[in-house]
């Protein structure tokens, strides 16, 4: 499996209900940049997360905050928060994704996020590539079984409507891994962070 294509699997294999964004997490890559600005006074790092139009609404968030929090332990724990919360806000925005709010430290992201930035701390791809591969294979085979599993459309209406239930997410599965590792390059905020259909960019009839 190739690195592209790996990366491409990871997109089509999470679907919208159990896509996990961390960039909303106050452990997230998000979030901690945007700490680390406020105590060191450097934005570059931050303004690496949101659009270039984006840009002046981040700086004067920074300003403000950085003044708020010269008011006392409690107004720095309150200015910190607002600019985590704008930062994350922004940056979902730039991804066409809604900003419900910041998430605790240690939220649950399965098990496709923590392999993919482990693999960028230790340069080591090929525990995401397992991961990935497994996934895909258990999701074929599942399709795949169920659709043999039917009888195809015949005399007896019900069961041809079982099968076709079955042929319908088997087909948008094998379209949509399909589509997603033959792409010209997927970028962030394609679809929002980690949102892509199960069907794929396709409907059959």
């Amino acid at each position: 499996m190739t690195r592209r294509l790996a990366f491409a699997l990871a997109a089509v294999l999470a679907t919208p209900a159990l896509a996990r964004a961390h960039c909303d997490t106050l452990d997230g890559p998000v979030v901690i940049t945007a700490r680390t600005a406020l105590e060191t006074g450097k934005l570059a790092p931050v303004l690496a997360w949101v659009r270039a139009q984006d840009e002046a609404e981040l700086r004067a968030a920074f300003q403000k905050a950085q003044a708020a929090r010269k008011a006392g332990p409690a107004a720095r724990e309150v200015a910190d928060t607002w600019f985590f919360e704008t930062v994350v806000r922004v940056h979902r925005a730039g991804e066409g994704a809604p900003f419900t709010g910041l998430h605790p430290a240690g939220r649950d992201l399965g098990p496709a996020i923590p392999a993919a930035d482990q693999a960028l701390r230790t340069g080591d791809l090929a525990p995401v590539e397992k991961l990935l591969a497994g996934e895909l294979h258990e999701g074929l085979q599942h399709r795949f079984a169920r659709v043999r599993s039917q009888k195809a459309p015949g005399e007896d209406v019900a069961a041809g409507r079982a099968w076709v239930a079955a042929y319908v997410p088997f087909v948008h599965y094998v379209e949509g891994v399909h589509a997603a590792a033959t792409a010209a390059g997927a970028e962030h905020g394609e679809g929002g962070e980690g949102e892509v259909a199960e069907t794929g960019g396709h409907h059959h009839p």
